[in-house]
């Protein structure tokens, strides 16, 4: 997938409205997505939750204190499409090809 975030606007309660760099958008409840603890925590306070940007380096939204989300997972809720499947690799053949 990889597609970039290149805007993001704050909605009610703990929505964000999305564009990304193919045009699709839409809003996401970042409520149903994370836990409000560790990294998370301060995104509580709906006031810090509405500082969020986007990094263009990352391609994602992030916050100041170093929370992120992954942009595939987002762009993959905003359009219906699946995330790509990775297969994991068998941890004895890296041991055996090491």
């Amino acid at each position: 997938m990889l597609k970039d975030i290149i805007e993001v606007l704050p909605q009610e309660n703990y929505q964000l409205y999305l564009k990304f760099e193919d045009g699709k958008d839409g809003i996401i409840d970042i409520s149903s997505l994370v836990e409000f603890t560790g990294v998370f925590a301060p995104l509580k306070n709906l006031d810090y939750f509405k500082t969020v940007k986007v990094n263009p380096e990352w391609g994602t939204i992030y916050w100041e204190n170093g929370a992120d989300l992954d942009p595939d997972v987002l762009y993959s809720i905003v359009t219906g499409e699946r995330l790509p499947q990775y297969q994991l690799r068998d941890t004895q053949t890296m041991i055996k090809e090491a």
